[in-house]
């Protein structure tokens, strides 16, 4: 997998991590679960980047 990739499934989960934390500040369940879906969403794209590195190696 590219850096580029890498660097894009990062800022997606920071990202999230900015929505899910707005959501709470601001009392916003839905804006909370938002955030944390999008996190999961890159934490499962960051981890089929390792299994594609795996197996280049």
């Amino acid at each position: 997998m590219g850096l580029d990739d890498k660097i894009k499934h990062g800022a997606e989960e920071a990202a999230g991590k900015v929505k899910e934390g707005v959501g709470k500040a601001t009392d916003n369940e839905r804006l909370e679960a938002e955030g944390h879906a999008d996190q999961a969403k890159a934490n499962v794209k960051q981890a089929g980047d390792d299994v594609k590195d795996a197996f280049k190696s």
